[in-house]
């Protein structure tokens, strides 16, 4: 008995270790898992997002079995230069220069929410692409730092022209209609490359609350938000602005 019992107290320490290598192997698998991840995205077109499955799987747990996402990929050069450029002109005027981060529009958003001022955040299309692509909705300290973490890896693997190419095929225009060519499908009755640049401003002016705001039905905000953008697209330098991220 005393052997037995000599064993036992031998092979916690063992079990102890073996968890705490894993416990330690983790981080180092996860950054190596998701360089691979987003390096091979670079070149893949990807068949889903996170957000595109959590919405399904959300209908699916509301009884609605019917639910199917609209989804359809096109290439950059397959849509309406009006696509990219409405939404850098609405959500990222700084995509060509910023590294990810854009730090004077983050500290903007911070002072003006100090002032109680109701404002939109200063989260760039890197980020919104790494979160819509790889994660899941809500707020937490988790989920930003492995936000800011994709982020990182998108803007070191990827040329931006390929960040913009994603963005536009995964964000959401309405309750689950994901991507430029879906949008135009379900809205407009056209493909995205034929789009105009008042139609591409205003799928721009319901990000990011395609579920708040409609494009099919524009209340006044989203009239105004949509004239709004496609001055910014002006005042930018129209398409001429997409050279600069090719």
């Amino acid at each position: 008995m005393q052997g037995v019992n000599e064993n036992l107290e031998q092979a916690r320490p063992k079990r102890r270790r073996r968890w705490l290598r894993w416990l330690l192997a983790m981080p180092l698998l996860f950054v190596v898992a998701s360089v691979v991840q987003v390096a091979t995205l670079r070149f893949v077109d990807p068949a889903f997002s996170a957000f595109m499955v959590s919405r399904q799987l959300e209908a699916f747990g509301e009884g609605d079995w019917g639910f199917r996402i609209a989804y359809d990929w096109r290439d950059l050069d397959e849509m309406s230069s009006n696509v990219p450029l409405a939404m850098i002109a609405s959500e990222d005027q700084n995509f060509a220069e910023h590294f990810g981060f854009d730090l004077k529009a983050i500290e903007k958003a911070r002072k003006n929410n100090a002032r109680g001022r109701k404002v939109r955040g200063g989260s760039t299309i890197s980020q919104q692409t790494a979160k819509n692509l790889f994660l899941w909705s809500g707020r937490s300290y988790v989920r930003k730092g492995i936000e800011a973490w994709y982020t990182l890896l998108i803007e070191a693997l990827w040329p931006k022209h390929r960040i913009i190419e994603v963005y536009a095929n995964i964000a959401e225009f309405g309750d689950g209609v994901y991507g430029a060519q879906a949008a135009a499908r379900t809205f407009y009755r056209k493909d995205a490359d034929r789009l105009t640049a008042s139609e591409a401003a205003r799928m721009a002016a319901v990000l990011p609350s395609p579920r708040r705001y409609s494009i099919s039905r524009p209340g006044p905000y989203v009239q105004r938000r949509s004239q709004a953008i496609q001055r910014q697209m002006r005042s930018i330098g129209g398409a001429g602005y997409l050279e600069r991220i090719e």
